[in-house]
């Protein structure tokens, strides 16, 4: 993050006063699996299918659903699970499109199923066999050009975020190691990527797991002290009881997920609103500093900061609490 996001706090706090406009709603739970299909049938947001071109000959299909806003929105990309592009995760597109975001759901099986189908060709055992065939070099490239493409939408802002679930999760918080340009990233039950990559990470990185998902957060722990050491930005959350996939299975482990979901939920759209907004904040200035470089050091000498400072990067951020795993 760079070190004007957390002295520059009179612009970052009016961008997020403005943004928060586009953002108003109740901020209702993502369905649970059985209901997916009966949000996308009621749902009054427009949701597409698209496909666009990730490099190399490589085509990816997408599920895009718009916010009801008059301005631009940032855009949040969703990771599917190892079962691939199901109903559930367009509903969830669905509904983050609901708290004022461009949701696009990717398919990463695009192309991999029988006859050069995807995700829905495979089925859910078909899509786990072949999401273990998947490369890293090809998740990435892929994830670059949906990010790419969501960006350059005419109704799209250039902030954006990942959120991944499952084996979708392991992949958002691997992605914020190579991409310096996320916004932020939400992994919920997610493993942690190398230990040795961590080093590169530049986006918060919001964590919220199942208490009772020790597989997954085995990995977790180590990982966000490590992080603590070096300075970023990580926050995470174990939800006592509540188990792998409790955002999906709300009706799980004796009312235990629906309880982490309903306090998962709002953290998340919270932590995007402002990670978003920061990065809106930081662009901008980034700008200034190349169109009007006097206007920027005068703007940092009255709130007295080093103008030489202007843009060097720091891993301190006010987005996220720096602070070891929490137990919920």
């Amino acid at each position: 993050m760079y070190l004007f996001a957390k002295r520059f706090r009179p612009i970052a706090v009016f961008l997020l006063a403005c943004a928060s406009l586009g953002f108003l709603s109740a901020q209702k739970l993502p369905p649970v699996e059985a209901d997916a299909i009966k949000q996308l049938n009621s749902s009054p947001r427009h949701g597409e299918w698209q496909t666009y071109d990730a490099g190399g000959g490589d085509k990816v299909n997408a599920w895009i659903v718009y916010p009801e806003r008059a301005d631009k929105a940032p855009v949040v990309i969703l990771i599917h699970e190892i079962f691939g592009l199901t109903d559930w995760v367009r509903a969830v597109a669905d509904q983050f499109a609901a708290e004022g975001f461009i949701a696009i759901a990717p398919d990463f099986l695009s192309g991999k199923g029988p006859d050069g189908k995807g995700s829905a060709a495979a089925g859910p055992d078909g899509a786990r066999a072949l999401i273990g065939q998947l490369q890293n070099a090809e998740i990435v490239r892929r994830l670059n050009a949906t990010s790419k493409f969501g960006t350059s939408l005419p109704s799209a802002a250039k902030q954006f975020a990942v959120v991944g679930f499952c084996w979708g999760g392991g992949i958002s918080f691997s992605y914020a190691t190579q991409q310096p340009d996320l916004g932020a990233a939400v992994v919920y039950y997610g493993t942690a990527p190398a230990m040795d990559s961590l080093k590169n990470i530049r986006a918060p990185v919001l964590g919220l797991f199942g208490g009772s998902d020790e597989r997954v957060n085995a990995t977790v722990r180590p990982a966000a002290t490590e992080m603590l050491k070096l300075g970023k930005s990580i926050e995470t959350f174990m939800y006592e009881g509540a188990g792998h996939a409790f955002l999906r299975q709300q009706d799980g482990q004796n009312g235990a997920n629906l309880l982490a979901a309903k306090a998962a939920w709002p953290k998340t759209i919270d932590f995007l609103k402002k990670a978003l907004a920061a990065k809106t904040s930081e662009q901008l200035f980034d700008r200034m500093q190349i169109v009007m470089p006097k206007l920027a050091a005068d703007v940092a000498m009255k709130l007295g900061q080093d103008p030489a400072a202007i843009g060097q990067k720091t891993t301190t951020t006010d987005i996220a609490v720096l602070s070891p795993v929490h137990q919920h």
